[in-house]
């Protein structure tokens, strides 16, 4: 609830200060003293536009405090601030300023926030109910969250939201593997194209160089045969190791002689005509491997040209076509994957939808119950309010498809009717602004206390009524008051005698400085000031009286 209200610099206040208690509380005053500037600032410093023109003239900035305390821990206020890492105490200061060159700043518990989080937060603290307000009741869009609050049945609506969240999840990878499916597709004849080129030339990893040194040795072949058997001719010629032989056989004898002298001249003969042998036998046969065969040099050649093209087709290096080989490969096996892995989603999205489809069912069957409870309720404060012959409906119907949500597959809507022979309508085309107060007067009463809200706020709902219909509406806010703390703009006395907290707005001029001021009233007071809402500026001893007698009734 709002327990504080620091205004500082507003319009035509200066500084103020307002401390606030639960129960019924009332703001009276004649028409232009001021009431509105206090909702204005409490507007304000809960997120409404940031307006110049509310800055007190000659003053620099505005600031605006409000103190509020919830008794509910497990409100989704905190899970808000728990979400954006806030340190709140158990009294919740907002601070907001505004300069006069438009900058405005944001406290909360003294932590720097935007506004829009303010204006999420402050949807948990405070609710303003206008008599034309077009926002909340009059807007159908809000019916399914209220009757939701009212029905209570939050287990549903968690089961609801987790299988659809569960259906999106799905759907979201079904609609990303079909489109990446779909485009796949759409390569795959290139793809197989690709595949059968390459596998037709099955490209290896440093083939390149294989080839080129191939190449170069083949076209070299001629020269070097030549060289070989040049060098084949030398060993042979002039009778080379038969002259090594000779020398074997005169230094043998010479060894004898010299009894073995000389055996490691013998030695060094012997190895060399091994070796002389063992080289002639060598260049005799790598002069047979070689030939000069121009054929086999095209193929070489026609390869290297058949990899160089490839390789040009794809964009990347003679050496690299393996990898391209095998992602093509492997982009082929993916698309036949996916088109398993597609059937595989569709069924579980079927499955998943089947699933979201029953338990939006139940929760459906529990609008509808709620719907029918709600109505009857409202109806019934609808004949204590003086509207014997209106009537009211929450109608609950289902969408299409396409418009399934977290919220369930429903359609709700408050309707009214203003009297027996008029058909039910929209509860925005009320002509008449006493009927659309007493009618969401009706509505607040049974949805209020099934919120997270603590604190309601009524502008002038009661306008247009007078006697009984404005002593009913009275009656019903103080009711209202018992679970919740309520404030009311009002000019009704009717429903000021119900206030257990009474403020007086006036507005002072002294000096041509004119001044908005607002007094706590004591029961006195607050006889006074309904005493003048009865007869005007003058008051006489039986609007007093009267007086008396509307505070004793509501006693």
């Amino acid at each position: 609830m709002l327990t504080r209200l620091l205004i500082n610099n507003v319009v035509l206040i200066e500084k103020l200060e307002l401390d606030f208690s639960k129960g019924l509380t009332v703001f009276s005053g004649e028409t232009g003293a001021g009431k509105s500037i206090l909702l204005d600032s409490l507007g304000f410093v809960l997120g409404s536009r940031a307006d110049t023109n509310l800055i007190k003239k000659g003053a620099d900035k505005l600031c605006v405090t409000a103190t509020f305390e919830i008794s509910d821990k497990s409100s989704p206020f905190y899970t808000i601030c728990d979400e954006n890492e806030l340190e709140i105490d158990d009294e919740i200061i907002i601070r907001r300023t505004l300069s006069s060159d438009g900058k405005s700043k944001i406290f909360i518990c003294d932590q720097p926030i935007g506004l829009k989080l303010l204006k999420q937060l402050s949807a948990y603290l405070v609710e303003i109910n206008g008599q034309f307000d077009n926002q909340g009741l009059l807007n159908s869009s809000t019916h399914i969250d209220f009757l939701d609050a009212f029905g209570g049945y939050q287990k549903e609506l968690q089961d609801v939201r987790q299988a659809y969240e569960a259906y999106q999840t799905i759907q979201k990878k079904l609609n990303e593997i079909s489109s990446a499916y779909q485009n796949a597709l759409l390569q795959e004849e290139t793809l197989k194209h690709y595949l059968s080129e390459l596998e037709a030339v099955c490209p290896k990893k440093g083939e390149e160089d294989i080839l080129n040194k191939k190449r170069r040795e083949m076209m070299a072949s001629e020269k070097i045969l030549e060289n070989l058997q040049t060098a084949y001719q030398a060993l042979q010629g002039q009778g080379l190791a038969n002259n090594i032989r000779h020398a074997i056989t005169a230094l043998d004898k010479a060894n004898h002689l010299a009894d073995g002298k000389f055996d490691n001249l013998c030695q060094a003969l012997d190895t060399a005509l091994i070796e002389l042998d063992e080289a002639t036998s060598q260049i005799e046969a790598a002069s047979a491997n070689i030939s000069y065969d121009q054929n086999q040099i095209n193929t070489l050649e026609e390869r290297l040209f058949t990899l160089k093209d490839l390789a040009r087709k794809h964009r990347c290096n003679i050496d690299d076509l393996q990898s391209v080989l095998e992602k093509i490969t492997a982009d082929l096996n993916l698309i036949e994957k996916n088109g398993d892995e597609l059937a595989k989603l569709g069924r579980q999205s079927e499955t998943l939808k089947r699933d979201y489809i029953s338990k939006a069912e139940i929760l459906h069957n529990c609008r509808l119950k709620a719907a029918e409870d709600l109505s009857a309720k409202i109806i019934s404060e609808l004949k204590f309010l003086k509207m014997e012959k209106a009537s009211f409906r929450a109608t609950v119907t289902k969408t299409n498809d396409n418009l399934f949500s977290n919220k369930g597959f429903d359609n709700v809507l408050f309707e009214v009717s203003t009297n027996t022979d008029t058909n039910f309508g929209a509860l925005n085309k009320i002509v008449s602004g006493g009927e659309l107060a007493r009618f969401m007067l009706a509505i607040k009463v049974n949805l209020a206390l099934k919120g997270a809200i603590e604190t309601l706020i009524f502008d002038e709902i009661d306008a247009g009524l007078s006697g009984a219909a404005a002593e009913a509406v009275g009656s019903r806010l103080f009711k209202l008051a018992q679970g919740i703390q309520v404030f009311v703009v009002t000019h009704s006395p009717q429903v000021a005698s119900f206030s257990q907290t009474h403020f007086k707005v006036s507005k002072q001029t002294i000096e041509n400085t004119t001044t908005t001021s607002v007094l706590k009233l004591s029961e006195m007071q607050k006889k006074e000031e309904i005493a003048r809402m009865l007869s005007g500026e003058i008051i006489s001893n039986e609007a007093r009286a009267a007086a008396e007698k509307l505070i004793c009734k509501t006693a």
